[in-house]
């Protein structure tokens, strides 16, 4: 029997109960698009975690931080620990040749903390307020895009000098959607806490590579102010842009000089009046991401020595995050991959369904075939193929039909989660489409190929 007779019968017999073959594919139809938008939508999240991964400095990078507790056989030991110091940072800048960069960090945290920066009348409350060194540029993958950073000398006088993010210049001096031009506000004078700052440099624009897209395309929405001048203005501390959260966090950014903020922002204590010299991170950046738990033992043995055996630091990796990220993306596909299995099931009990009842309504025809030669095997092999023909039309449809799916999820996605179709995912969809075909039509193919001719001839 010729394969393309076959394929052609199949397309007739599709063609000639329209009605019953759209209601038959209608289940393959969906289940390819849920496939296809599955999988679109665990790209998306994937690609959108690991660009924020990135942005925070990438799996080298690795965060000492105070321990709240110590171990319960150290308990007594607690009016002894003396947190996180400068000691500790010089210690293994001498002592830790498996870690690459180590830079001492003051931090407030918090869009709702006791940090405000104020300018003529406007203001903003920064989520991260950091005194540290100059290299923290390059552990925090910054880049200075106006101005300069901090440097040495800035920071061995604690002048009043800082650098901020574009989140912070949007709360302070205004959206460039709203006053017609970027705006970059070096040079200019600001209060912190009531203290004189100088801005001396101001970070690039953070954002997804989504998300750059979308602006450059044109197709982010206006900003608040522009759709309704009279509504309520915008929110505080957050920038423009919406985006990914790790970004907006970038954004929203402003860091000092170390010595500025132990002299400026660190309550003193004792009778000398001194600072308090703790620390509320020590960020460091390891040589080789293979080397992770060399270089971790490393910094514990050099640590346990300057905080004389006790240990009231912890450690903080990315490499916790990455598997975060891991599993995430392994628990969304398989629960996306069962929603779509269980769709194509059900579109191939529907394929299984219309051949048994085609099988009944041709019973006399495959008997004429019989009668007239046709063999066990091509009556076999043209009911499976016109089986597979309404599994791969489907397919073909569904395919389609998940780019528009696809679409309208995305308008209600997070930007930096938006989904990304993938060639592989359409072709595996449709290789599925086509497998369920293949299996709902073997049975009504072995059904009708055992049929006894001279019954068959019979039937009525």
């Amino acid at each position: 029997m010729n394969v393309w007779n076959t394929i052609g019968t199949g397309f007739k017999e599709i063609w000639a109960h329209k009605f019953r073959s759209l209601l038959t594919m209608l289940g393959i139809i969906l289940g390819v698009s849920s496939l296809v938008a599955m999988s679109a939508l665990v790209k998306g999240m994937e690609h959108g975690l690991k660009e924020a991964l990135v942005a925070m400095g990438g799996l080298e990078k690795i965060r000492i931080e105070q321990q709240s507790e110590l171990p319960l056989y150290q308990r007594h030991l607690a009016d002894q620990a003396a947190g996180v110091t400068m000691g500790d940072v010089h210690a293994l800048r001498c002592s830790a040749p498996l870690v690459e960069q180590v830079t001492p960090s003051v931090d407030l945290f918090g869009w709702g903390g006791g940090t405000v920066l104020t300018y003529r009348g406007e203001s903003a409350r920064p989520f991260m307020f950091s005194g540290t060194w100059p290299d923290a540029l390059r552990i925090h993958e910054h880049v200075v895009a106006h101005g300069r950073m901090f440097n040495e000398v800035d920071d061995a006088q604690a002048r009043n000098v800082c650098v901020i993010g574009t989140g912070i210049r949007d709360e302070l001096f205004g959206l460039p959607e709203e006053t017609g031009r970027t705006i970059v506000p070096v040079g200019e004078s600001i209060l912190i806490n009531g203290q004189p700052f100088t801005i001396i440099g101001m970070f690039e624009h953070y954002e997804s590579e989504q998300e750059r897209e979308r602006r450059l395309s044109g197709t982010n929405p206006p900003p608040r102010s522009a759709a309704n001048p009279t509504g309520p203005t915008r929110n505080r501390g957050h920038s423009h842009s919406g985006g990914n959260f790790v970004f907006r966090l970038k954004n929203n950014t402003v860091l000092i000089p170390l010595n500025t903020m132990l002299i400026k922002f660190r309550s003193a204590v004792g009778v000398s009046a001194t600072p308090d010299a703790r620390l509320t991170t020590i960020n460091m950046k390891i040589v080789d991401i293979e080397r992770l738990e060399q270089a971790l033992q490393q910094v514990r043995n050099v640590l346990m020595v300057t905080h004389k055996g006790i240990e009231d630091f912890a450690f903080r990796t990315q490499e916790d995050w990455a598997e975060q990220i891991t599993t995430v993306i392994r628990n969304s596909r398989i629960s996306g991959t069962m929603i779509a299995a269980i769709s194509l099931l059900v579109g191939g009990i529907g394929i299984m369904n219309i051949m048994l009842a085609s099988i009944s309504e041709r019973v006399r025809e495959i008997g004429i075939r019989k009668a007239v030669g046709a063999t066990t095997g091509g009556i076999f092999l043209q009911i499976l193929v016109e089986s597979v023909v309404i599994a791969m039309v489907g397919g073909a449809v569904g395919v389609g039909a998940s780019f528009l799916l696809v679409k309208v999820i995305a308008s209600f996605t997070p930007t930096d989660n938006a989904p990304m179709v993938t060639w592989l995912s359409l072709t595996l969809a449709f290789v599925c489409s086509a497998s369920v075909g293949v299996i709902a039509g073997l049975f009504p193919a072995f059904k009708a190929s055992r049929l006894d001719p001279i019954q068959a001839l019979r039937y009525e």
